[in-house]
């Protein structure tokens, strides 16, 4: 178990996270889940609690390690920021209240009063109403950690699937333009090192997704393969990367290939997140890579559509919680 607890930050209010981390605390037994704190919302969470028909006790804390002696027993809770419940009706207090959450968690984490860091889901225009100028949570983390924003690689990873798209939050008529030699190698470098060091693989198996259809047909579909992806991956391989593509994505993802790699580099967001859902999609985990904090999410949304009627599925914020502490344990050695 990690020798500090995690910080997992509420996302929006008015979504699933306040109830999902509700869940999770309950169910922290079943899942071998290590200590964590919810950053701020002790009141908005014991009401999320409630929707889902669980008594859940509640213990606020003023200082992260407070929640190592009383997380067996009550869900700590950071004193401070909190508001009213009002599931499925996002607002300017609740998006607030959602980037002074993310807010600390992150601060706690970067400081060292926090293994890892768990990001609930948020709802970004509402949070851009509030003054939140990034396009995700994960440009917000990088540049708390004093990282570019292209060295914060977005992984996706379930129980049968990883993926990072290599292009992320653009058109995709922009992701031609935006697919270099430099920014393959880049974030392949990035990727081997954080599944070395966080994921335990000693030589990491990668898989490059083509962008056109059947690998471009040499030429007849595209000429990106050849011109672009082909000689990074190469390069790569020329440093001991265990690399190989560009593959047709349209086959990468059947039951047999999955076996061959240990993630794949895909091209654009969808390319990467289609399969990863498709496959994962209530287990599937959102990891920041190249940071130097863990950062990990549930890779799903607010789903204001049901929050607060307890049917929301617990199982992407159980595997966000565990991922994170099994990542820390790994690099930090506790």
């Amino acid at each position: 178990m990690p020798a500090a607890p995690l910080a997992v930050s509420l996302g929006d209010p008015a979504g699933v996270g306040p109830e999902l981390i509700a869940a999770a605390w309950a169910e922290r037994e079943n899942h071998g889940l290590p200590t964590f704190f919810a950053a701020g919302g002790a009141d908005l969470i014991r009401a999320a609690a409630h929707s889902r028909g669980l008594t859940l006790p509640v213990v606020e804390i003023f200082h992260p390690f407070e929640a190592m002696d009383c997380f067996d027993r009550a869900l700590p809770v950071l004193a401070g920021a909190d508001g009213d419940y009002t599931p499925g009706a996002p607002d300017q207090d609740g998006a607030r209240l959602a980037l002074a959450s993310l807010t600390e968690a992150t601060r706690l984490t970067v400081d060292g009063g926090a293994e890892a860091l768990v990001t609930g889901p948020i709802h970004k225009a509402r949070l851009a109403e509030v003054g939140f100028d990034f396009p995700g949570q994960t440009e917000f983390v990088a540049a708390a950690c004093d990282v570019h924003e292209g060295d914060a690689v977005m992984m996706l990873a379930g129980p049968h699937l990883r993926t990072v798209p290599l292009t992320v939050h653009i058109a995709l008529a922009q992701v031609t333009a935006s697919l270099s030699e430099a920014l393959i190698e880049r974030k392949g470098r990035i990727v081997a090192m954080a599944l070395m060091r966080d994921f335990g693989i000693a030589a990491p198996r990668i898989a490059v997704a083509a962008l056109n259809p059947h690998g471009g047909e040499e030429g007849r579909m595209g000429d990106e393969e050849a011109r672009l992806i082909q000689p990074a991956i190469e390069r790569l391989q020329a440093e001991g990367i265990a690399i190989d593509g560009p593959f047709a994505a349209d086959g990468l993802f059947a039951p047999r290939q999955r076996n061959s790699f240990d993630v794949a580099l895909c091209m654009y967001h969808d390319q990467a997140l289609i399969p990863l859902k498709a496959l994962d999609f209530d287990q599937g985990v959102n990891v920041t890579l190249g940071l130097p904090i863990i950062r990990t999410s549930p890779d799903h949304g607010t789903a204001f559509g049901i929050a607060g009627k307890g049917i929301a599925d617990p199982g992407a914020m159980i595997a966000a919680i565990r991922m994170a502490g099994d990542c820390a344990e790994r690099r930090f050695g506790v």
